[in-house]
């Protein structure tokens, strides 16, 4: 057996872990080891609308999915994760959403200190290079570069119009001071090309000598020391081996994997670790538990109106022009995030702060191929769901998928956004601005009209927008497994550093907040060396 030693050991090189392992490495005194169970890369990653040959391809993706459930119609749900250096962020739709200053704010609130919006905005500002809003909100000079997608036309522009129409301003940027408002698309995106953390943290730092970057290497366990983590075991190539962490260990794995490694190590709810017979090391029954997710159903409208969508735009020749769009302007259908045009909304007065999300993608697809039919896909979801599920191992077999359980619309708050989300973009739809434009809904349509109808209609269609969180959550209370400055709980020299530690989610897409915890992570780790 293969064992060395490094300082710090990071497991996952995703959007966490590549920010986390490229800052600890810029101190060329800590030798860094970098552990990526999946592959260096994939060529449709560095395309951004490659994300829809990768969804679904196991070369780059880990292909998980749910269990049956009620609230999915006995379906499984595919729960898509980055199988590639750069993790999700190298396949995701690269729309680049921090949240609301109350999400932040409200993690704090539940005793997280140094989670506050103002102690978060730093770090954000720190992740990004972006031309546009205001220097208070912006990063001008960071890793990420972000931009806002180079699409315009009579149908954004009805869209917009039809927003004031019911009520929503324009808003030229959405992560400055206010969410609210209907507003393009800012992706992690520039020149034509994705914007991954492998590109933009892992390119940059490949040449340092003390970073060791593997590929192809799985974990498969935590080493201990009694309560203290001391290395990890891995296979590369066949073999087995084991590095040893002379500080410590950053599990960063994602939501999926991180709860899965800790429980195959004997960390977790101990009747269920016995009863697979794997040793407990340390009880700890919050790790799989809190998952959040946002479960979203794609409502769909037909596009009489000729030319509009990429369903005209790219049929035929048009996807050769598309082709060379992309090819000699970096423009076009291949140039775009995964979905242009978005809108925060309240549901219901005397919110506060946005409650539902709504986005529209410029052509309908079934699955993710191009329908012959001319229409706009439109997706919403409550921002902030409070339905909980799990994530939890069945076997002691490293190669054996975690089960996954959702549990969506069992928080009846969650339900009710659904619906304001749905009512909200059929009001919308049906403005002023829209008409000539927008023919027939065709789903739900029209007929299904009645709440119950429309949740059973969820149920049977909607699917998550690929935002899974909350698995090794952060907090003091029982069911917290890492404190705020992401130690495990009742574990010395192991952090867990992604969206796994989120208390609760975030108002949007989670790639952003999961780069800013592995930032957030590097500086906690830093400030004590």
């Amino acid at each position: 057996m293969v064992e060395e030693r490094f300082d710090y050991i990071v497991v996952g090189a995703g959007s966490a872990g590549a920010a986390l392992a490229n800052r600890l490495s810029a101190n060329p005194a800590r030798r860094i080891l970098l552990l990526e169970a999946g592959r260096s890369g994939h060529p449709w990653s560095l395309i951004p609308v490659g994300f829809a040959r990768l969804i679904d391809n196991p070369a780059a993706n880990w292909l998980y999915t749910s269990e049956p459930e009620d609230s999915t119609g006995g379906r499984r749900i595919p729960v898509p994760r980055g199988r590639l250096l750069g993790g999700s962020s190298a396949i995701n739709g690269m729309v680049f959403v921090r949240g609301q200053a109350e999400d932040f704010d409200g993690w704090a609130q539940l005793g997280n200190r140094g989670w506050s919006y103002r102690d978060v905005l730093p770090v954000f500002r720190k992740i990004e290079s972006y031309a546009g809003g205001e220097d208070e909100f912006r990063g001008r000079d960071g890793p990420i570069r972000v931009t806002d997608p180079d699409e315009s036309g009579p149908l954004y522009y009805a869209i917009v119009q039809a927003g004031r129409e019911v009520g929503l301003s324009y808003n030229a940027d959405y992560n400055g001071a206010s969410q609210d408002g209907i507003a393009m698309t800012q992706a992690s995106i520039s020149g034509g090309w994705r914007m991954s953390t492998a590109r933009c943290y892992l390119d940059p730092a490949r040449s340092r000598l003390n970073l060791d970057i593997r590929a192809n290497a799985p974990t498969e366990a935590l080493l201990f020391d009694g309560r203290r983590c001391i290395g990890v075991r891995y296979r590369r190539g066949g073999q087995v081996c084991e590095a040893k962490a002379n500080a410590e260990v950053v599990l960063s794995a994602g939501t999926v994997a991180s709860p899965q490694l800790l429980e195959l190590s004997g960390i977790g709810q101990a009747e269920r670790l016995k009863a697979l017979g794997i040793p407990v090391i340390h009880a700890l029954p919050g790790v799989g538990e809190n998952l959040r997710d946002h479960y979203a159903p794609r409502m769909k409208w037909r596009v009489p109106a000729r030319g509009l969508t990429y369903n005209d735009k790219a049929r035929g020749m048009g996807l050769v022009w598309q082709a060379l769009k992309f090819a000699f302007a970096r423009t076009g259908l291949l140039s775009l995030p995964a979905a242009p045009l978005r809108a925060y909304i309240r549901t219901r007065p005397g919110l506060a702060s946005p409650d539902a999300v709504i986005c529209w993608i410029p052509f309908l697809s079934t699955g993710y191929r191009l329908d012959r039919e001319s229409g706009l896909t439109v997706i919403t979801h409550p921002l902030r769901s409070e339905s909980l599920g799990s994530i939890h191992v069945t076997s002691a077999d490293p190669a054996v998928a975690p089960e996954i359980r959702f549990n969506f619309l069992s928080a009846a708050i969650d339900r009710e956004v659904t619906l304001g989300g749905m009512r909200f973009a059929r009001r919308l739809m049906a403005a002023p601005a829209l008409a000539g434009i927008v023919g027939e809904e065709l789903a739900p349509g029209a007929k299904q009209e009645g709440d119950d109808d429309l949740i059973a209609w969820v149920k049977e269609n909607a699917e998550t927008t690929y935002h899974p969180v909350g698995t090794c959550k952060m907090g003091s209370d029982t069911m917290a497994v890492v404190d705020d400055r992401l130690c495990v709980h009742g574990i010395e020299g192991l952090r867990v550093a992604d969206a796994s530690i989120m208390p609760t989610l975030t108002s949007g897409n989670t790639n952003a907040p999961s780069i800013m915890i592995g930032e957030k992570a590097a500086e906690m780790i830093m400030e004590r060396v």
